[in-house]
């Protein structure tokens, strides 16, 4: 574009200047898991690496995993008498029973019942609130929160890339493992008082007040602490200092990121905002500070539909959230779907073969190798699709995060697939690598041949301390036959 005065001032204007919204994002830079990820944490505080990221995967399993998640999430405060109506007319889950001090999953649709996004809502007070996860998320409820008619004022807290102040309002840290309540016992100096799955409490450490949340990134034991940003080296400082001895490891900002595949949740949908015309105001309002306008996608999938990426809660398994004892956005649409046929979330499993000949391939002359798969994260885009067939070809899904751990011994992908291949040990077939051989990506990738990985279904979430029912996998990881 030429000249400032070109510029798409909203997501409107550009939706307007280019000619297909898909192939502008699938141009959208970064194209690569490990600069979107370091990007989002700066140096100082969360590093790429602690140890390394494999020792730090192992913790969560085997020791004691601190996450700190002070960094790379929106956080949008929400205060006043209307505050907890507005975020229940956004939301598909009932807030009916939603104390002071609880928090719960936030999920967010279109009137057409697609997904926008999810984050966690906490209620700090009678009237505030705090929506804290992915900016798509928060971006809707900003809007709302200006739109409509509710007594409700709000307040972003930016992600620390967005972050002009570089001081949040709240530190937050996840401390979970086997030995986490040991270490937290001993920082309080007894025992912790007992609290339920999304409930918290005070907790006393280096003589600072912290809320404890049960909530856990991995899908292990695990409370979520947070307080006021000026206590939180104090806190770090005791977690880290006493915690040697339990076996305590940092997660570095490599790490962190592959807890989503462990515990199974679809981090980043392609936000389902762009094409509903009851939206075209919210369209209107996004400009390039927002998350719609600056996501990049990837991966194998490709349509020139957008609406092709959209997903439904029931898409991703979350049917039993879905309520219908409120008025909200998308209501009528998702109760026309009951009953219907429905995509579900499951974890493929790669076939280690097909993996290690793409990796031998870049060691090999050629012209057009297949894409790396860089480990422990592959993802192409910060919204990374591929797609997902049958032996014979037949798109059956779409398939997201792809990622290696340790504690799998595999590499891996989020998928939500056709429910007659949903069954655990069902084979299906991953495409790796752009149709384009990289045109699409116009140059922020290399050119590269597609090429075919085998995979097997199996549990979402696939955790061993998250599903008791890890033995349906089997063997069957090396013993696929050709596809």
């Amino acid at each position: 574009m030429a000249g400032n005065e070109t510029q798409p001032q909203s997501l409107s204007d550009l939706i307007e200047q280019v000619a297909n919204i898909v192939d502008h994002l699938f141009r959208n830079p970064p194209k690569n898991a490990l600069t979107i990820y370091t990007q989002m944490m700066p140096g100082d505080a969360v590093r790429p690496e602690f140890t390394t990221w494999r020792d730090e995967q192992r913790s969560w399993r085997e020791t004691i995993a601190l996450h700190d998640q002070s960094y790379h999430m929106h956080s949008l405060h929400l205060r006043g008498p209307g505050a907890l109506d507005l975020c229940q007319y956004l939301a598909v889950n009932s807030f009916r029973t939603f104390e002071v001090g609880a928090a719960k999953q936030f999920v967010a649709c279109s009137p057409e019942g697609h997904v926008i996004g999810d984050a966690i809502i906490y209620r700090l007070e009678q009237e505030h609130f705090i929506v804290v996860g992915n900016p798509s998320t928060t971006d809707w409820v900003e809007f709302n929160a200006q739109a409509l008619g509710y007594e409700v004022e709000s307040e972003l807290d930016p992600m620390w890339a967005l972050n002009k102040a570089k001081k949040r309002n709240f530190y937050r840290y996840q401390v979970e493992g086997p030995n986490a309540w040991d270490l937290l016992e001993k920082l309080h100096g007894g025992p912790l008082p007992e609290i339920k799955f999304f409930r918290s409490d005070i907790l006393d450490i280096a003589g600072c007040k912290v809320r404890g949340m049960r909530h856990t990134m991995g899908g292990v034991p695990g409370l979520e602490l947070s307080g006021p940003w000026e206590d939180r080296q104090a806190v770090k400082k005791a977690l880290v200092s006493e915690g040697t001895d339990f076996g305590l490891r940092q997660i570095g900002s490599i790490g962190y990121f592959t807890t989503v595949i462990e515990s199974g949740w679809w981090a980043v949908p392609v936000s389902a905002v762009y094409t509903s015309p009851a939206m075209k105001p919210y369209r209107d309002w996004l400009s390039s500070r927002n998350a719609a306008m600056r996501m990049s996608l990837g991966g194998s999938f490709y349509s020139p539909d957008i609406e092709d990426y959209y997903l439904t809660p029931f898409d991703l398994n979350y049917g039993h959230l879905v309520k219908f004892d409120h008025d909200y956005v998308g209501r009528e649409a998702l109760e026309a779907m009951v009953g219907k046929p429905h995509r579900k979330k499951v974890t493929l499993i790669w076939n280690a073969e097909d993996v290690m000949k793409v990796m031998q391939s870049q060691f090999e002359i050629g012209d057009r190798n297949p894409l790396p798969i860089t480990m422990p994260l592959a993802a192409a885009a910060r919204m990374h699709y591929d797609r997902v067939t049958d032996k014979s070809g037949k798109t059956i899904g779409l398939a997201t995060y792809p990622t290696y751990t340790v504690n799998e011994h595999a590499m891996m992908s989020l998928a939500s697939v056709d429910a007659d291949f949903a069954e655990h040990g069902t084979e299906v077939v991953l495409y790796w690598g752009e149709d384009g051989g990289g045109a699409r990506s116009a140059g922020n990738i290399e050119p590269h041949e597609q090429v075919k990985i085998r995979a097997i279904v199996a549990p979402s979430p696939i955790s061993l301390a998250a599903q008791s029912y890890r033995s349906e996998i089997g063997v069957k990881r090396g013993s696929l036959e050709a596809v």
